[in-house]
């Protein structure tokens, strides 16, 4: 790898969209590295299944071995500390008076990309791919465009760096992100998705449906059932 080669960092959880992201990333980077929290999430079984995906990946396809690089985990309790939520207890998922869900965690991504960007700055990295999406998505305010172009230029500012977020799926539907990930490898990137990503917030794996595994209740596995299902009738 070459001073003058094109890198990124991607913050990836483990779920299908941060997967797809990977693969966006891989199609437009000529090098990449990892980043997972340990946040003290209801689901930590992603952080399981990142590892796995990772490691299958590379035998999947071996053509990109040598662009996807180091990975890395944070593991930190701020976001329980700040104050439990349904995502960081066993608290019931609701909407909240406020209308959001019980699931959003506060400031959370800006945690997220804070500790991404002082990694970056380390490993000279300063771009960043993240999975928000403000179309398909639990209407968390830190997965919005507005946030995000608002932190790339506080990056950009506190690093005295040009920072770049790339949010590939901020406007695309979730069938629209399964598309992406036939496009990448056609079948057998999909399965690796349907086999060793996680989305289900109370983090259930015991059975495997035609989108993956969940519980089928939680508002996550439902938008990931529902893109998925719009997918395969696109795709007839």
């Amino acid at each position: 790898m070459s001073d003058t080669d094109k890198k990124a960092l991607i913050l990836f959880s483990g779920g299908q969209d941060s997967a797809s992201c990977l693969f966006w990333a891989l199609n437009h980077f000529d090098y990449v590295e990892t980043l997972g929290f340990d946040y003290g999430q209801r689901h930590k079984i992603e952080l399981t299944v990142r590892q796995i995906f990772l490691k299958q990946f590379k035998i999947d396809f071996p053509q990109y071995k040598n662009k996807l690089g180091d990975d890395k985990i944070f593991t930190f309790d701020l976001c329980q500390q700040i104050g439990e939520t349904s995502l960081t207890s066993t608290a019931e998922i609701y909407i909240m008076d406020n209308g959001l869900p019980s699931t959003f965690v506060p400031a959370r991504n800006l945690l997220f990309f804070s500790i991404a960007g002082g990694y970056g700055w380390r490993r000279g990295i300063f771009d960043f791919v993240a999975g928000m999406c403000e179309t398909d998505y639990s209407g968390y305010p830190d997965c919005r465009n507005h946030t995000i172009q608002s932190m790339q230029q506080t990056l950009t500012g506190g690093l005295a760096r040009e920072c770049v977020i790339h949010t590939p799926l901020m406007w695309l539907t979730k069938a629209q992100t399964w598309q992406m990930i036939y496009d990448f490898g056609q079948e057998k990137a999909l399965e690796l998705c349907l086999e060793y990503t996680h989305t289900c917030y109370l983090g259930v794996r015991d059975k495997k449906y035609e989108w993956g595994y969940g519980c089928m209740e939680c508002p996550a596995c439902l938008l990931r059932k529902k893109g998925f299902e719009e997918f395969k009738s696109l795709n007839k």
